[in-house]
């Protein structure tokens, strides 16, 4: 879960098991780069335009909880200026052609970041955040993920209070992300690397700007902005735990 500052919109959610597939390892990324540029040397140039996707309900589907001028301004302003200004940013590039996670993993470039990232990443963060609430959502989750978020948490209660002690401490734009941390080494130590205390566990990071978990290797569960009183809302009666 995640939960977006400032200007972008109150929360996104997705399923556990619809994440599994969403990360790719960097190797992986530039594999398909490799091929990609070894195909343009004998064929024509690839030119993709990515487009504006609408949220998938009617703009006031989620009044009166989130009003259909609130999404009609950030989805009609905000997510399609970051699609044209991305559309702008990639032409004629290597990036021309990928797809949006790739243009995401490559352009964050380890944290040096490229120009191209806010734009690719916020497109991203919005439409995971658009596709994550449904109306008559919110509550409890149930069965696998309510289990993890017990276990990892200690109760739902305790979740719901650290999810908004993060976000309403997010200091300036970003979000704030309900993720699951796959097992991986901390390669601090490189002559005994150690796995971390919280791999494969649930836990609660925030991101600064565009940032989000493609880049760290984490599974998103949900996303959300850090204004206290949407962040409320959002679990209270909008978060689609079954997306």
């Amino acid at each position: 879960m995640a939960a977006a500052a400032t200007i972008s919109p109150p929360c996104a959610l997705l399923s556990y098991q619809g994440l599994r597939g969403a990360l790719v390892s960097t190797r992986t990324f530039q594999s398909a780069k490799n091929q990609r540029q070894c195909g343009r040397a004998v064929a024509a140039p690839i030119s993709a335009k990515f487009d504006l996707k609408p949220p998938p309900y009617p703009l006031d589907a989620l009044e009166p909880h989130m009003s259909r001028d609130t999404i009609s301004y950030h989805w009609g302003k905000h997510h399609r200026g970051y699609v044209e200004n991305l559309n702008m940013q990639i032409v004629g590039t290597d990036l021309d052609g990928m797809s949006l996670e790739d243009i995401i993993i490559l352009s964050y470039n380890k944290g040096d970041i490229l120009p191209s990232f806010n734009n690719a990443a916020q497109i991203w963060n919005h439409d995971f955040f658009w596709e994550s609430m449904v109306p008559n959502g919110g509550g409890k989750p149930s069965g696998d993920l309510l289990e993890l978020i017990e276990r990892d948490f200690g109760s739902f209660e305790k979740f719901s209070a650290k999810f908004r002690s993060a976000a309403s401490t997010q200091f300036g734009s970003g979000w704030v992300w309900l993720a699951y941390k796959a097992n991986r080494l901390n390669v601090g130590n490189a002559i005994n690397p150690r796995p971390s205390d919280e791999d494969k566990k649930l836990v609660v990071v925030k991101s600064p700007n565009a940032v989000n978990p493609l880049v760290w290797d984490y599974l998103s569960l949900s996303a959300s902005v850090s204004s206290f009183h949407r962040v409320v809302k959002l679990i209270m009666y909008l978060c689609s735990w079954k997306s």
